[in-house]
């Protein structure tokens, strides 16, 4: 069989089998995932900080006012016990801080310290080292239909949404 041949699957009359080529392409994209996570976790070591850390350093600054722990937790996708354990870890090496809220005692908010703000701009750099890493097999053309590519999977509009 040539590699353009699609196969077929049994009792399908003909229709491509995309089951084999989709459990390709879903494993090749798990391979990916754990191959930028390993070296986003080596370009990181050097700034002190996890993945996951870095995430939720990225996710504070991007908020316009310091927000509070359960905004956090929706804007990252997992539950609120999950971001008190990275703020705990945080606060502990000053990159983060608790703050009452001005207007209600009983909210605390998370802001940026200084220290945070620093880690900040090293993880940029950081982050473009690891894209440097993943991406120098390809080409300058080959990059642009990749983001083109993503871009359909991560946003695949109204219709493909979860």
């Amino acid at each position: 069989m040539s590699t353009s041949a699609v196969p077929t699957g049994p009792g399908r009359s003909g229709e491509p089998d995309t089951e084999g080529t989709d459990g390709l392409l879903a494993e090749q994209l798990l391979r990916l995932t754990r191959r930028l996570h390993r070296i986003q976790k080596r370009h990181l070591e050097p700034v002190g900080i996890t993945p996951a850390q870095s995430r939720l350093l990225r996710t504070v600054a991007h908020f316009g006012e310091p927000p509070r722990m359960a905004d956090l937790a929706a804007r990252l996708e997992v539950v609120p016990r999950a971001v008190t354990s990275l703020v705990d870890g945080l606060e502990a090496v000053d990159r983060v801080r608790r703050a009452p809220d001005p207007n209600n005692r009983r909210v605390v908010r998370i802001e940026l310290t200084d220290a945070g703000r620093a880690t900040l701009r090293e993880l940029r750099s950081a982050r473009r080292a690891a894209a440097e890493d993943i991406l120098a097999p390809l080409t300058a053309a080959q990059r642009e239909v990749l983001g083109g590519l993503l871009s359909a999977l991560v946003d695949p509009g109204p219709e493909g949404g979860c």
